[in-house]
């Protein structure tokens, strides 16, 4: 039976070794070009390099984009669609889009679409604050629900007036 330290070593990469990992990287998972590109530096690390020119892992990323298998517009929304059904606000998306590589002002752009009135109503009734409530909270209880909705990335004036309705318009239903 081996074991973990009588395992040999993966071999340094090369060019055709690296553009695979990005390949099979890109398949398995959505990512950003800033994902790809960390993935692939983190390997170059891990493994070596074993090529005849110096590693290229930007070139690699651009290739990646013009043929589309990386699209941080379409990764971005995609991610912001579902951040925003579970109930997360603009600044809490845009702290996991900014986690995940996209630029700034492709960041503001997808984050100036979320709905925030809808994504603070979708975090109360997850969480079962405000109208989701089965009892109205004492004043700790609403402190700590308070600070959750900050947390989720809904601003001071959403968060209150969510936590202080007691019906939920139908519209949001």
């Amino acid at each position: 039976m081996r074991t973990e330290k009588s395992r040999k070593p993966p071999p340094p990469l090369d060019e055709e070794a690296l553009r695979a990992l990005a390949l099979r990287y890109v398949e398995r998972y959505a990512t950003s070009e800033g994902k790809l590109a960390s993935y692939l530096t983190r390997k170059l690390r891990e493994r070596g390099w074993a090529g005849e020119r110096p590693a290229d892992v930007a070139a690699i990323v651009v290739r990646f984009a013009e043929l589309r298998y990386v699209d941080d517009r379409t990764f971005g929304e995609a991610r912001a669609r579902g951040l925003e059904r579970r109930g997360y606000g603009a600044r809490r998306i845009g702290q996991d889009l900014r986690a995940a590589g996209l630029a700034e002002d492709l960041r503001g752009e997808i984050t100036g679409a979320v709905d925030a009135r809808g994504a603070a109503i979708a975090y109360a009734r997850r969480k079962r604050f405000g109208p989701f409530a089965r009892e109205a909270p004492d004043r700790a209880a609403r402190q700590k629900q308070f600070a959750a909705m900050l947390r989720a990335g809904h601003d001071v004036r959403m968060a209150a007036e969510i936590l202080d309705m007691r019906d939920v318009d139908p519209d949001y239903e």
